[in-house]
């Protein structure tokens, strides 16, 4: 299964959903930065295996980061209570506190501990901090912004997510800048509207899912190991038409919420966002392509030693969850009908 974790952890799985409703339904500051610290503790000893080194060091780390970024909260927070008339600086906390936030939600440029933490945790840890840990600090973003400072930090989390995604081997870290540049696009979706936002997201944690299911069952960390091992040519079809949904590729359903993103951010005239966003998306197409190409094309016969086998149950799944991808542009084409 999937969610294969025991009572103790299902306990602070049960914790860590609460605390995100704490947040996002409190009516003060304190109210939200109590909900995250609970958040914190309770996915700390989700992610934390005593019989795995890198999963301890990334719970660790996890620590460290999500700290500094809750005392840079809390402090904020007391400074805009003490100086709420001082307008001066009203412009400095609020882009203290959106810093704050996008370090917890581990956006560009406070990213340099979101891809080494998701190289120590298994896949579905992995899913759970590439949506569900993002929930909390995006709403309470959305909440006070300063959207000058957030234009910028949209166009670095486009360019850095898409840059660093290109040299990387690692399956875990290629998701990690994948969700980096995906953060872009759903900053830039909570600009525009709440609800947008929320449909962008629910559409990713849906493409996301699936890429952490299928690598679960595949037992797959790197990319060599896709066409090392002797896997089936319908997964490798499912693993073609999920990429290139998550890239964003117009017949698949990644490309719906793209779309929708990109006619709203024109009609308020961020062309240079638009092209950008777009551009870094191409980038990311490209190595997604290329481990693709890799998978299909290299046949190493002498490296098959394991043959992968899956559960005819769990292949159904991916190959409807495929089927829903591919009917992206049937949805989007009666949507603006």
């Amino acid at each position: 299964m999937f969610l294969n974790i025991n009572s103790n952890k299902m306990f602070f799985f049960f914790i860590l959903i609460f605390s995100t409703l704490i947040s996002i339904t409190s009516n003060s500051w304190f109210g939200c930065w109590i909900g995250l610290e609970i958040n914190l503790l309770s996915f700390i000893p989700l992610i934390n295996n005593s019989n795995n080194i890198l999963s301890s060091e990334a719970s660790l780390k996890y620590f460290l980061v999500q700290s500094i970024a809750s005392i840079n909260l809390l402090f904020c927070i007391i400074f805009k209570l003490i100086l709420m008339k001082n307008f001066e600086m009203n412009n400095f906390l609020s882009i203290m506190i959106n810093s704050s936030l996008l370090m917890k939600m581990g956006s560009a440029p406070f990213h340099f501990w979101f891809p080494n933490i998701i190289e120590g945790l298994s896949w579905f840890n992995n899913f759970i901090l590439m949506t569900w840990q993002k929930i909390s600090p995006i709403i309470l973003l959305s909440y006070y912004f300063n959207k000058n400072f957030l234009i910028i930090i949209i166009i670095m989390n486009s360019i850095i997510g898409a840059v660093g995604g290109l040299n990387q081997t690692s399956l875990r870290k290629l998701m990690a800048f994948s969700s980096i540049n995906n953060l872009g696009w759903m900053i830039s979706s909570m600009l525009i509207s709440e609800n947008l936002w929320m449909f962008y997201f629910f559409l990713y944690s849906f493409m996301i899912s699936i890429m952490c299911f299928l690598f679960y069952l595949l037992n797959m960390f790197f990319i060599n190991q896709l066409f090392f091992l002797k896997i089936n040519n319908m997964i490798k079809l499912s693993l073609l038409i999920n990429f290139l949904s998550l890239g964003g590729l117009p017949p698949f359903i990644g490309f719906f919420p793209k779309w929708i993103v990109i006619n709203y951010l024109l009609m308020n005239n961020f062309f240079f966002m638009t092209f950008l966003l777009i551009m870094m998306s191409l980038i990311m197409l490209f190595f997604y392509i290329r481990i693709l190409y890799s998978s299909f094309m290299f046949n190493y016969l002498k490296l098959k030693w394991m043959k992968i086998t899956i559960k005819n149950k769990n292949i159904n799944t991916i190959n409807f969850f495929s089927l829903i991808s591919i009917s992206g542009m049937i949805l989007s084409t009666f949507f603006f009908i």
